[in-house]
């Protein structure tokens, strides 16, 4: 998959993480207290990174926005089929991710 539109350095890392099932890495792109929103509603960030991260994954990115922050684009999971999705990442001045929003896009 083609990349090169994630133009944030901490979103690609995770991303990257993420698409290649990478939980520790992915987790290093997080502060220690990131909190995680699925459509709006609080889940716990790191049981569903343990569930999902390795059996979850885009196949495609439809679009970036929000400064490289905000992607949506086609993903796969093995126990939902596949679907639409967004994951917005808000990054502190620090450099981490403090919060993931994603959910299914329109």
């Amino acid at each position: 998959m083609n990349t090169n539109k994630l133009t944030n350095e901490t979103v690609k890392a995770a991303f990257d993480a993420w698409q290649n099932g990478d939980s520790k890495t992915f987790l290093s792109c997080f502060t220690a207290e990131a909190k995680l929103y699925d459509d709006g509603s609080p889940r716990n960030f790191q049981s569903f990174v343990k569930e999902a991260c390795g059996h979850e994954r885009f196949t495609s990115i439809e679009k970036v926005e929000n400064e490289g922050k905000d992607i949506t684009g086609n993903f796969h999971t093995e126990s939902w089929g596949d679907f639409k999705t967004y994951f917005k990442f808000s990054i502190g001045a620090d450099g981490k991710v403090y919060r993931l929003d994603i959910g299914q896009a329109k």
